[in-house]
């Protein structure tokens, strides 16, 4: 690709997507060409053709050489699964069987295969897609040649047609990734971190310009500018993760790689040393009030920043090459600067945390806050403490009970949708009895997602295909060859269409077989007819599958928001009331190992939470109440601002952790800090487990009622005050939050004073003054983040229930333990 396109981020996108659509058009046409002119040998074998176009579509939309080969034995897996099962039913029953039930008993061996097929949780997606298709072929097919021939097929010639069919689709899929030269995975992760490192960069300049901006306006318009570029890095850290994992199906084809070449995690070493460090610098630049910069003078912050630029910059330029995940390191340097400007601890205030944790984030981006291998050695030589085995034991049964049940829903919801739409689809249109199961078939997902949006999507995607199918019909009636060609162009426009929020992939994949299924065919009768008639089917597949999504899971995407979001909540409270700095080695190591699991089910419920609020900002309310989607996204905000900043204060308490051990630190300065941190768990885990509880009641008047028949009013001759009086003194209101921080800094300050006069190494002093300002920094955003959720639940709480004229979420909290000690 030329260094123009690479320079042009939206050309480079734009340009990848065509070179993608290429590769599907060029697959497309060897399918085309093999089934309008097929040769002799071959023509009694491919009955499908239509399925093949669907077998192509699902193996090479913008994949890699590695993510085909892997999508074809997945088709293998599936065609030899199908084959064994289909034809052992075939021989059992007797194809005669089929088409006197008039449909019952195909839908019920397709239910019944389709169950086998997606019970196994190792068998991949992708290959059960395949299957399902062909399940349906196989068997409705016994129905419609029955219907038309007075004998049977047979038990083995069907299957043999369905699997002839897919391996047209899978020889298909392979030539257009290999001409007119491989599309490695290898150079399309290479390709990609280029793109991310050059949209990683134009950001960091953008935030030191800030940095040394001098006045607010000018640092807020350079601050806008770094998120326009912010916006696309997901994207490109999305395709990374989705190209890299087809790398390990080209490694017999790159002897020249290294061993581990394709066991590499170019996606995740971007995302935590990279990405993870440039958003704590937004944060940083973010939360500082005013500009220019009063902690340091400006000659010598530009100098810094300079300095710190020039090493990032080498770190960069080396992971655009990158190869292994060790590549992505810069040169080795000490953090001693000439005007040694970490000292400045000493002398900040609380204004002065976001510069300090500015220049630790730019520290932890080149490189200078690691700790050194030889003491990373040390932590395979400590024994690990006694665990406790039944609440560890409760808690791997409790994770694989809730993926068993996944599994089992998943398997369930595949068979009786199927079954259905296969059933209601011969039912109606015998000859085109497959195309309600096949509509269905190569769209079933393991996750979750948002039903009636999809529906919607598949649907329209197929009445788009099927018009563009409709007119090039009647425009070029005799001319099939020219008529293909014409929907050659429509895989194109279909491909940009997958990317688009409106239709997305569903909708992107049903317009391109839309138009395959009219013009890539022939001898299926009037096009028109067709079309309606596929049209019809695909409606009453599409019933089928929303009719069964709602009955095996009634619960709404809003009311699933709600529950993960008291989940991520809870989880916030595990990481906050679990954290203390260690001097000892051994008890940090198993101490923050800890936290960082809890850290990740934080992210994990963030991600969930994620989803939920998508889903349900598009699917329909009917009866209930609105989704109030910008609250909702405000608390996601935050508590994503909490996970990222918990990530930065593991990373402190693990530099803290090295260079007390190398300083020999007085313990007694460390409890001074842990005193404060113990103020701070118990103000943020009360504060934080009434919000979980708050967040859980939708309705007031249900708990008030509630509360009204278990229970009188206070008796005012008790002498005693209502326990939510004393709730409501639970939230960090400001003079709390500064007071909090202010000793805490100040401790901080002392620790400082006694880290600089030890005698030990510059690199080790400056680490430990990093590590301590972050922290500070750290620890006061969150207790803001916290007062955020808080003002956010509030907002939630008066806003679903109108009635009421004042909400006060400790009040509503004191109603609730009221309640549960009835």
């Amino acid at each position: 690709m030329s260094s123009s396109s690479v320079n042009n981020p939206t050309k480079t996108l734009w340009l990848n997507r065509f070179y993608s659509s290429l590769r599907t058009v060029l697959a497309c046409a060897i399918v085309g060409a093999v089934t309008l002119c097929p040769p002799a040998a071959v023509h009694n074998l491919l009955h499908f053709p239509a399925f093949s176009y669907v077998t192509t579509i699902l193996i090479v939309s913008e994949a890699s050489l590695g993510q085909v080969i892997k999508g074809c034995f997945c088709a293998l897996y599936a065609t030899v699964q199908v084959t064994a099962a289909s034809v052992l039913a075939l021989w059992l029953v007797g194809p005669g069987t089929f088409a006197r039930s008039e449909g019952a008993a195909t839908a019920a061996a397709v239910a019944l295969t389709a169950f086998v097929v997606a019970l196994p949780r190792s068998t991949p997606l992708l290959a059960k897609r395949i299957a399902f298709g062909q399940v349906v072929i196989v068997y409705v097919s016994m129905v419609v040649k029955n219907g038309e021939e007075e004998e049977s097929s047979g038990v083995v010639v069907e299957p043999v047609r369905v699997a002839a069919s897919t391996g047209l689709g899978v020889v298909a899929s392979l030539l257009a990734v290999l001409l007119p030269f491989p599309r490695l995975g290898y150079y399309e992760v290479k390709r990609r971190c280029r793109l991310y490192i050059q949209n990683a960069s134009e950001r960091l300049s953008f935030l030191l310009l800030a940095l040394n901006a001098q006045d607010n306006q000018a640092a807020s318009d350079l601050i806008s500018k770094a998120k326009f570029p912010a916006a696309e890095r997901a994207k490109h850290l999305q395709s990374i993760r989705e190209v890299q994992g087809g790398m390990k199906w080209e490694r017999p084809h790159l002897k020249f790689l290294s061993a581990n070449i394709c066991s590499i995690d170019p996606g995740g070493s971007l995302n935590d040393e990279v990405e993870t460090p440039i958003r704590g610098m937004e944060l940083a630049l973010s939360s500082c009030r005013s500009f220019p910069i009063a902690l340091m003078d400006d000659h010598d912050l530009k100098a810094e920043s300079a300095r710190l630029k020039s090493r990032i910059d080498v770190k960069l330029e080396q992971a655009k090459c990158l190869t292994t995940s060790d590549a992505i390191t810069a040169p080795e340097t000490t953090i001693e600067s000439s005007n040694n400007w970490w000292r400045q601890l000493s002398i900040a205030t609380h204004d002065d945390l976001p510069t300090l944790f500015f220049l630790y984030c730019m520290e932890l981006l080149q490189g200078g806050l690691k700790m050194e291998e030889e003491e990373e050695g040390e932590e395979g030589e400590l024994t690990k403490p006694d665990i406790d085995i039944t609440k560890e034991t409760r808690r791997l049964q409790k994770i694989w009970t809730a993926v068993r049940t996944k599994r089992w829903n998943f398997a369930f919801k595949c068979s009786l949708s199927l079954g259905l739409a296969v059933l209601f689809g011969l039912i109606f249109n015998k000859r085109n009895g497959y195309w309600s199961g096949l509509t269905i078939a190569i769209s079933f997902v393991t996750e979750r997602q948002a039903t009636f949006t999809m529906a919607n999507a598949r649907a329209q995607g197929t009445a788009m295909g099927s018009v563009y199918g409709i007119l090039c019909s009647f425009l070029f009636h005799d001319l099939v060859e020219l008529r293909f060609l014409l929907v050659l162009p429509w895989i194109v426009f279909a491909s940009f269409l997958r990317q688009s929020k409106m239709y997305g992939q569903a909708g992107g994949i049903s317009a391109v077989i839309g138009a395959l299924l009219i013009l890539g065919r022939k001898n299926y009768g009037n096009p028109s007819e067709f079309a309606i008639a596929r049209i019809t089917e695909a409606w009453i597949g599409l019933l089928c599958l929303v009719a069964v999504e709602i009955v095996l899971q009634p619960a709404r995407a809003a009311t699933l928001a709600r529950i993960e979001m008291a989940w991520g909540l809870e989880a916030f409270r595990d990481c906050v009331e679990g954290y203390i700095l260690c001097t000892d080695r051994k008890s940090w190591f198993f101490s923050n190992t800890t936290q960082r699991d809890k850290q990740k089910i934080l992210e994990c419920h963030v991600g969930k939470l994620n989803q939920f609020i998508m889903e349900a900002e598009v699917e329909p309310n009917f009866w209930f109440m609105p989704f109030h989607g910008t609250c909702y996204k405000k608390l996601l905000g935050s508590l994503r601002k909490a996970s990222d900043l918990l990530l930065f204060v593991f990373n402190q308490s693990e530099v803290f952790s090295y260079g007390a051990d190398r300083l020999q630190l007085d313990q007694k300065r460390v409890e001074d800090i842990n005193a404060d941190l113990e103020l701070f768990r118990d103000k943020v885990g009360s504060t934080l487990k009434c919000l979980q509880k708050v967040i859980s009641i939708e309705f007031l008047t249900d708990l008030e009622d509630g509360l009204h028949k278990e229970k009188p009013s206070y008796d005012i001759e008790l002498g005693k005050p209502p326990e939510g009086d004393k709730l409501k003194m639970l939230g960090p209101d400001e003079v709390t939050v500064s007071n909090l921080v202010n000793g805490f800094l100040q401790h901080l300050r002392e620790l400082g004073d006694v880290i600089d006069k030890k005698e030990a190494e510059q690199k080790v002093k400056s680490q430990m003054i990093l590590c301590l300002s972050g922290l500070g920094f750290c620890i006061g955003s969150l207790i803001r983040e916290i007062k955020e959720i808080e003002n956010e639940v509030q907002e939630l709480i008066a806003w679903e229930n109108p009635t009421t004229t004042q909400v006060n979420v400790y009040d509503v909290y004191s109603k609730i333990s009221d309640l549960h000690k009835i």
